[in-house]
């Protein structure tokens, strides 16, 4: 399997999940740094959150991590919370900006 239809089909899975203050995706809202595939069969997710004090930041990641082995070709996931850079709005996709209510224009 090629590495682009990989990453896609992490993204999908990526997709699923929520931060739970925030009705959009962690992929919309640009909560993934990087997603890496040193070998067949694994993924390394770097990941952040909207806020470094989130009091479920262990559920989310883990959340991540069994999402992303939901895709057949994977075998390992490591999912690395980072909080530098920070996070801010300006990572949030516009499909995101507009399901919050941001102007984008």
């Amino acid at each position: 399997m090629g590495k682009n239809l990989l990453e896609d089909l992490v993204i999908e899975q990526l997709m699923t999940v929520y931060d739970p203050e925030v009705p959009v995706n962690i992929w919309e809202l640009g909560l993934i740094y990087a997603i890496e595939f040193p070998r067949a069969g694994e993924v390394i997710i770097t990941m952040t959150l909207t806020a470094p004090g989130c009091p479920i930041a262990d559920e989310i990641v883990q959340e991540v991590h069994d999402a992303v082995l939901r895709v057949e070709a994977l075998e390992k996931a490591t999912v690395n919370l980072v909080f530098d850079p920070p996070w801010e709005p300006g990572r949030m996709s516009e499909v995101a900006k507009l399901e919050l209510g941001f102007d984008i224009f």
